[in-house]
């Protein structure tokens, strides 16, 4: 049987705190093919069965595991996509017109550029609250050179931000330089087409020209958006080199890919389009001096932004560029905010010392505490256990349990503090 007690307003505080958990991403786990999972989402047309020009097939994103993805206990840490702006002119140099519906053409050179514009768009409307709207960096920037007009979106699980990225963590190890690919040259004139390679690489690993990236700073200039707060990303070698956003409330970061890659690096080797058939696989080659119908002059912005696959893209950036091994490619302090509100269920010497309960008392009514002949000298005592708190209507709402009895008699003034988070 309880016994009752009203609670006032001084009894109740409300306090706020914040916990952070420090998460290293390893490069296995960015570069490894079994911890990168893709979704086929796109499909495109059979150009020519004859041929053997197939359809072919990409994801709009990947998801990178902290493991394999096929076990059961594996957990997905962030998305990895790419978009492109729509008044970019990699978009408007690749585009060749629109259908009565307004729909964006492109040439048979040029793969997934609608669903490029796409994501950007997505994450425009998300992040800026206009999916017209481009990035920039720094974000208050406004110039062409400024704006993110290639970018490369990561957005962390749940999991892993938890309510927040908390500001001044975050950093990445990239490589800003390709594999340089082959020979140079390849007999061609240099001064007409400079940096010129014969090999491939878009599949091979990068070793040189590793930079680390990093939202150093962001604490001293705090901006607000209609995704939350927004920091820089910076070279940490070099802070005013502006490279990207991290949107802390949504757990978002993007970079700008012309900035930190080397952009018109020549870039060459196989990729999915639908240009030509090579060996009987719907595939193309992109910067081969030496392949007819390829581009010897091709860069990876902007030819490996358009005439890549989304897949192509992601599979580049993130097994190349984060390299393989066991160091850290990327890490992060998350949030976690923790609302509290502090009861303070306090007992003076006179209360409590006595209870509803019915075995309190013997069948005479006497409380059976109190050794016989003893009245008029014990004075009676209790052992709560437990403390209910109850609404207006008497509806308990919550319990709590003491870790042991506890002895409340004239002598003591008890006060329980009783915590609720959430």
């Amino acid at each position: 049987m309880a016994t009752f007690k009203e609670l006032t307003s001084a009894d109740i505080q409300t306090t706020r705190t914040s916990l952070n958990q420090l998460i290293d991403i390893v490069q296995n786990d960015i570069s490894g093919s079994a911890t990168r999972r893709s979704y086929d989402m796109f499909v495109s047309s059979s150009a020519d069965q004859t041929a053997a020009v197939y359809s072919i097939t990409s994801s709009l994103f990947q998801t990178v595991y902290d493991q394999d993805f096929t076990l059961q206990v594996a957990n997905p840490i962030f998305d990895m996509t790419v978009g492109l702006f729509s008044s970019s002119s990699t978009v408007l140099n690749a585009k060749i017109g629109e259908d009565s519906a307004g729909k964006l053409l492109f040439s048979s050179s040029s793969l997934m550029m609608r669903e490029k514009i796409d994501l950007y768009k997505l994450h425009a409307g998300k992040l800026l609250g206009d999916n017209e709207s481009a990035f920039y960096s720094p974000f208050d920037g406004s110039t062409t050179s400024e704006r993110i007009d290639e970018a490369i979106f990561i957005d962390f699980k749940r999991l892993f931000m938890r309510d927040r990225l908390k500001r001044e963590s975050f950093a990445m190890r990239f490589y800003v330089t390709a594999t340089i690919d082959g020979s140079p040259n390849a007999g061609i004139d240099e001064v007409a087409i400079p940096n010129i390679y014969t090999g491939s690489n878009i599949n091979s690993t990068s070793v040189f020209g590793a930079t680390l990236f990093t939202d150093v700073g962001s604490s001293s200039n705090r901006r607000t958006t209609f995704g939350g707060e927004v920091g820089d990303v910076v070279n940490a070698s070099n802070s005013s080199n502006k490279v990207g956003l991290a949107f802390y409330d949504a757990g978002i970061v993007i970079l700008d890919a012309k900035k930190i890659m080397w952009s018109d690096q020549h870039v060459s080797g196989v990729i999915y389009a639908t240009t030509q058939s090579v060996a009987g696989v719907n595939t193309t080659v992109v910067g081969s001096s030496t392949t007819p119908g390829s581009n010897p002059s091709a860069k990876f912005i902007p030819d490996f932004f358009v005439s890549a696959s989304i897949d192509d893209i992601v599979d580049h950036v993130a097994s190349c560029r984060f390299s393989s091994g066991s160091y850290t490619a990327m890490t992060f302090q998350n949030q976690t905010t923790i609302n509290s509100t502090l009861i303070f269920c306090r007992a003076t010497a006179d209360e409590f010392n006595y209870s509803t309960n019915p075995t309190y008392t013997n069948e005479n009514n006497e409380i059976v505490v109190i050794e016989p002949g003893q009245e008029d000298i014990q004075t009676s005592f209790t052992y709560p256990t437990t403390i209910g708190l109850y609404d207006s209507n008497n509806n308990l709402l919550a319990v709590a349990k003491f870790s042991r009895p506890i002895e409340k008699n004239y002598e003591k003034d008890l006060t329980v503090r009783v915590r609720l988070d959430f």
